[in-house]
């Protein structure tokens, strides 16, 4: 541990409780660690990319370890190991936390104790509650930090299935409505799950201690589990049977993934520039978003593959010839779609629509996001929505 590079970053005003117990890495930029923050003993503050904003507290519950990750101003990072994410403005995570690569989380949402996440992004206010692991879903909704989409304690994305695949993504609530911050919360109850791939439309309620398997495409719904009795049957972990859903499923998240990365493009970078931290979010919330793109399309490759070995088993089945027939129409068509996909990704959205959108961000850029957001009236949203709307449907499959 080098003190002099400490008694560097104290006499910039960071505020290290116990300097002789706090690593801070070299490799972090000088510059990147703003005056007024705050970091406990046993800290490990490591990586070139890293970016700690004005405000932050980092391990006052816990020791932490902060890898390459960009935190913008007032977050509260209580204890855990948080790497190559994203936390904008009082965003906090308590005590115990496994942050993996590719996570976003926006301006005020927050995760309680002993919760893991990896490739998951949550939109403004989004709560989650302790003992919670929830990797590879994007969630949404609500209005402020009172009226806030909340996943209850001890909660479960299941994003691994019994056939060895992860093309699982959930999509709760979406992009278009959710930047917007007027739309109802979701509720996911506590001491249950979501098997994904599932889409969870804004206002649904699933209670605590339920485990949904489908989608809610209806805003505003309670959705009770039905009642089943135990049972036993053959199964070969190696046959699908209906596809659709899925192949669907997956696309509408690749396609809310893109809109949300061109939305920081276009219009949250406009926003982002007040100091170093703010550039770096801006640039880490993008490098994220073509992270979980490039992992979408990885995992939807490698469940294409498994169709393959499906079909072969099913295709002289006549009580699953339509499952067979959907099998080898998507297998077939791959090759070409996969370059498309690919295509598409690899393209910046035509902003013309939004430059008035993306002028007043730029102009209101010392008020914050969230302050903007909600001072857009009725038009200014409609033409939000309409342009995410059309991102999101160019990698639609009927």
């Amino acid at each position: 541990m080098s003190r002099e590079n400490n008694d560097g970053w104290i006499s910039q005003g960071v505020k290290l409780i116990d300097s002789e117990s706090v690593y801070i890495d070299p490799a972090v930029p000088a510059g990147h660690i703003a005056e007024g923050v705050t970091i406990y003993p046993g800290c490990r503050i490591m990586g070139e990319k890293t970016a700690i904003g004005p405000g932050c507290v980092i391990g006052r519950e816990a020791p932490a370890t902060v890898l390459n990750c960009q935190l913008a101003s007032k977050v509260d990072l209580a204890g855990g190991y948080f790497e190559e994410s994203v936390f904008l403005s009082k965003a906090s995570a308590g005590s115990g936390a496994h942050i993996r690569p590719g996570c976003l989380l926006e301006e005020e949402a927050g995760v309680a104790h002993s919760v893991g996440l990896k490739q998951t992004v949550f939109l403004p206010c989004v709560t989650a509650g302790s003992l919670i692991n929830f990797c590879d879903a994007l969630m949404a909704g609500g209005r402020n930090r009172k009226e806030h989409s909340e996943i209850g304690s001890s909660y479960i994305h299941f994003n691994f299935t019994p056939h060895g695949d992860k093309a699982t993504p959930s999509l709760i609530g979406d992009v278009p409505r959710g930047v917007l911050m007027d739309n109802d919360p979701v509720f996911l109850g506590g001491q249950g799950g979501l098997a994904g791939p599932c889409r969870v439309a804004f206002g649904t309620v699933i209670p605590a201690g339920s485990v949904l398997r489908s989608d809610v495409l209806q805003p505003g719904m309670l959705h009770l589990p039905a009642a089943s009795s135990p049972k036993t049957e053959c199964y070969d972990m190696r046959v699908y049977k209906r596809i659709r859903r899925v192949a669907q499923n997956n696309l509408h998240y690749i396609g809310n993934i893109y809109a949300l990365r061109e939305w920081y493009r276009n219009v949250r970078s406009r926003m982002m520039t007040e100091t170093v931290a703010d550039r770096a979010c801006c640039t880490g919330a993008i490098r994220v978003l073509n992270l979980i793109l490039d992992e979408r399309m990885k995992r939807l490759k490698q469940w294409t593959e498994k169709l393959g070995v499906s079909y072969e088993l099913i295709q002289e089945n006549a009580a699953l010839r339509e499952c067979a027939e959907e099998q080898v129409e998507w297998i077939r068509q791959w090759p070409e779609r996969e370059t498309l996909l690919k295509t598409l990704l690899g393209q910046e959205a035509d902003a013309t629509g939004i430059a008035e959108i993306a002028t007043s961000a730029a102009n209101h850029a010392k008020d914050g996001f969230l302050t903007w957001v909600k001072g857009l009236d009725d038009a200014q949203k409609t033409i939000i929505r309409a342009w995410l709307d059309e991102l999101v449907l160019r990698f639609y499959v009927r």
